[in-house]
This record gives C-alpha cells, structure tokens and sequence, in this order.
C-alpha cells in the first residue's frame, strides 16, 4: 500500500518502500511560490513525459539521476533520499539526500534577472557585461549567469556561493561539479531544442547525493514548469515568444498582482490570494505545455 509523504506546488509523492518513491504530477500550477485556483489539462503528463525524454537522454551521457521509470503517462518512480531541512545536520560527510539548493543557469537578461538589473541590485559587469553597458530586456548574456537559491524554505531566496556551501554540505569541489553538470546538461538541451525552433532561456535544477555521496540530478528539468523557451523564428523578429510557463507568469506581472503580492513580502503584509486564470487563459496553458512537450521530444502527445 503506497502512502502520501506529502503534496507539493506540482506533484505529490507517495512512499513505495525504504528506497523509492513515486512522483504523481498534477495538472495543478503555481506562480511565485503560490497555487493558482486553476487547473491545466494534461500539465502534469506533459511534465512527467518531458522529464524521462530528459532523464533517458542524460544517462546516455554517464550522468546520474534518480529516475528509474514511468510507471503511468504521468507517475514517475524515483530512488528515494533524506529530505533534511535542520541545515545544522548536514554536512561534508552526510550521504542519501536532497540537497537543498535550486541551481539556476540563465542565457538571457529576463524575467526575475531583469527586474534585479532595473533595480541595480545586480550590474552589468556581474554578468560579463562591459562597466556602463545598457542592458535591454531578453538580451544574450556574454557567458552562461549562474545561481543558487534555497530550496526547502517557504519563498526562494538567492545566495551567495558562501551561503550555498553553508547550508548545503557540499564541498567547493562538489559545488564546482555541480555547476559544471548543469552546463554539461543545457549544452544537450540547447543543441537539441535549437534544432527544433527553440531557444532555451534559462533553466532550473535539483540535486541529491546517493548513498555513496555521488551526485545526481532529481526532480523535473527542461520542462516548461523549470525552463523558459522562446520561439527562434519569432525571437530572430525582435519578439520573445513564450513557449513555457513564463506566459502565466507574465500575465500575473500585467494584471498587478505580481507587484501586489511582492509589496506585501515586502513590508511584512499578508499576501494577496491570487486570482484564477480566465478560460481562455487555462486552455492556451494547455496547448503551450502540449506543444512544447511535442517540439522538444519529436513525440506526439497522442
């Protein structure tokens, strides 16, 4: 008899036994770390189905994870790890757990980045830019911008690399291996999508360590809930084009709520609930998932 562990943003995770678990992927979706009251037909197929076209392709390329398999169009069984959030009883020798950091590779000046860049929180020099260059939105970046935020507290925040090896265990070496394992990954990602009239972004992962410390990636990766992608054709116009959540993202930004819900953070106010998404809205939010889990795979969703 499975048993719930518990039910998350996306999916919910059921104990199979002491070593495996299994991840159910909703048609639920979230937005700056909150549940939209609406549901997305087939999301949660298109997630699942997307991450084992990825997981397959990585293990091909003497990279560890821990997928082991579909079980159903939208149930993914998984090696299971600790999930420790006391920081204090991790360290350099703890082995079989989820390491608490979501590690982000960035192509192009967007989305939360460009707010920083507006805000002159983060300058052009930081992200190889020449002193003095004026940044425009969805513009390439010099070199792939990376960055670690936390992973297992209520809101994300971003850290510094001290920080990150603080709370994480991980040693710099670990730390070096897991960024160059993200950059070994999007080069497939990149080379692959960009045959198929894509542009990746930017991109979101997940680590653990087994249970001889060796690193693996986990989760969900280069699906449209983790990475942005853009429509080459549309981008080589002058236009960024979503094909990714970011399009619900945006429509948040547009509506105000964005700056409602981050002004409350702010000062310490109660969040705003957020709003559903209008029909139209729901059923473009289902389309984009489908078709872009057909644009990346080569696969038909049905």
């Amino acid at each position: 008899m499975t048993k719930l562990l518990r039910s998350g943003k996306v999916k919910d995770v059921y104990e199979i036994n002491e070593n495996e678990l299994e991840f159910i992927f909703s048609d639920r979706i979230s937005v700056f770390d909150k549940i939209i009251p609406s549901k997305i037909p087939y999301k949660g197929e298109t997630l699942a189905r997307t991450s084992a076209y990825w997981f397959d392709l990585i293990k091909q390329k003497g990279i560890a994870s821990d997928f082991i398999r579909l079980t159903s169009p939208n149930t993914m069984r998984v090696k299971r790890v600790d999930v420790i959030k006391d920081y204090s009883k991790i360290n350099t020798a703890t082995k079989n757990y989820l390491i608490p950091l979501e590690v982000i590779v960035r192509y192009f000046v967007y989305g939360s980045l460009l707010d920083r860049v507006k805000q002159g929180t983060v300058k052009p020099e930081q992200l190889g830019f020449p002193a003095g260059h004026e940044i425009k939105a969805a513009e390439p970046l010099p070199e792939p911008f990376f960055e670690v935020t936390t992973k297992l507290e209520e809101t994300d925040r971003n850290l510094t690399k001290e920080e990150a090896l603080k709370i994480s265990g991980l040693t710099l070496k670990e730390y070096n291996e897991l960024k160059e394992q993200c950059l070994k990954i999007d080069k497939e990602i990149n080379a692959r999508v960009g045959k198929r009239g894509l542009i990746h972004v930017d991109g979101k992962k997940e680590f653990a360590f087994d249970k001889d410390r060796k690193l693996m990636v986990i989760d969900t990766f280069g699906t449209a809930d983790e990475d942005r992608f853009w429509d080459a054709r549309e981008y080589e116009q002058g236009r960024y084009v979503e094909r990714s959540k970011e399009f619900v993202r945006q429509y948040y930004r547009n509506s105000g709520y964005h700056e409602k819900l981050y002004s409350a953070r702010k000062t310490g106010k109660p969040e705003p609930d957020i709003p559903p998404l209008p029909d139209d809205m729901v059923k473009k939010a289902s389309e984009t998932y489908i078709s872009l889990f057909e644009d990346m795979t080569g696969q038909k969703f049905r």
